[in-house]
């Protein structure tokens, strides 16, 4: 069995919307909005959901970024990735699951101070925040 979900990359104004989350007995980090795609959602639906739940931001999805996978705790995933824009809305955390405690717009500085929920991506976010213009 293999777990799909999708990953928001949103910048707007030069910073990185991402949010602290973790279950309540281990310790909080932060990432960018994602999730696991739901019945027959696609993963473009589950992208602007997630972001929706986890942050209270209405986003459209402008492109596929890129696509990652491997095996984590024994289990088969595959996460893609959007570059996606704020449409409406304004921070609340509505996560169904509990998972979410902040909602932060972070600059490429504070970026490289913070504690990801995956780590492996730091390089990827900090690229993606030092060539905002290209992107876009």
């Amino acid at each position: 069995m293999t777990w799909e979900g999708a990953s928001c990359i949103c910048i707007n104004e030069g910073k990185l919307l991402m949010v602290l989350q973790g279950k309540p007995e281990e310790d909080k980090l932060w990432s960018f909005p994602s999730g696991g795609r739901e019945a027959d959602e696609s993963l473009e639906e589950c992208c602007v959901r997630e972001v929706w739940e986890e942050t209270g931001y209405k986003v459209a999805i402008k492109k596929k970024l890129h696509k990652k996978e491997g095996v984590s705790f024994g289990i088969q995933y595959k996460v893609q990735y959007f570059l996606a824009e704020i449409e409406s809305g304004s921070p609340v955390i509505q996560d169904p699951d509990g998972l979410i405690y902040d909602i932060k717009w972070v600059s490429l500085e504070e970026l490289d101070q913070l504690s990801l929920s995956f780590p492996e991506d730091r390089e990827f976010l900090i690229s993606m925040l030092s060539k905002t213009e290209e992107i876009i």
